[in-house]
């Protein structure tokens, strides 16, 4: 059950992070020496990889656009990487329950990953990069606190990832049902603009 909910917790962290949900748990592994999190996390060739590419995706995940780009890039990673950790926690790839890992882990990256792409293009919409700079910081602060949190308290850390998850699809649904009626009030508009001058006669001749 603790092996669950932190694959859960890793894979709801991966979806936003993946890169930093590494490092947490590898270096979490060389202090703290956890059975529960897999060595080959703290291998210092997986951290310096980990590292440099985190360190790639803090910038990157800061620049209106750019953020967009490098979710769209990330589509495969995130969930991908949420799988692998997953069945490595679960320490049988050829078992059942390193099965249900991977698709516990893939399957809540993949949901947190669409969270996270939809919430960044409705921020997009704003040119001023603050609210994106402010965003970015806040999802590596939580994913920070939810991924160690869940090593020493891994069913209190699924049931706070769950809870963000719902609460972000909740976010995302509603973003892109005001996204649509804005649409829509566009297109009413545009055909209210144009509808006058198609009906309006050409001048007479003088």
């Amino acid at each position: 059950m603790e092996s669950l909910a932190l694959v859960f917790s890793s894979g709801w962290a991966s979806g936003v992070n993946a890169y930093l949900v590494v490092l947490v748990l590898g270096i979490a592994d060389r202090v703290g020496g956890y059975d529960q999190i897999p060595n080959v996390l703290g291998n210092p060739a997986v951290l310096a990889i980990a590292g440099a590419l985190y360190a790639m995706e803090f910038i990157a995940d800061k620049i209106p656009a750019i953020d967009s780009t490098w979710d769209a890039i990330s589509t495969a990673i995130r969930p991908t990487t949420g799988a692998i950790i997953g069945v490595l926690i679960a320490g049988d790839a050829d078992s059942l329950n390193g099965a249900v890992a991977a698709v516990v882990g893939g399957g809540t990256a993949l949901a947190s990953h669409a969270v996270k792409m939809g919430g960044r293009l409705a921020i997009n919409n704003s040119p001023e990069p603050v609210t994106n700079i402010l965003a970015s910081t806040a999802e590596d602060v939580v994913v920070l606190a939810v991924v160690w949190f869940a090593i020493e308290h891994p069913v209190i850390a699924a049931s706070i990832a769950a809870t963000l998850l719902v609460l972000g699809l909740a976010f995302l649904w509603f973003a892109i049902r005001l996204i649509r009626r804005g649409w829509a009030r566009r297109k009413a508009r545009r055909a209210g603009l144009a509808a006058p001058s198609a009906g309006a006669s050409p001048p007479g001749r003088g």
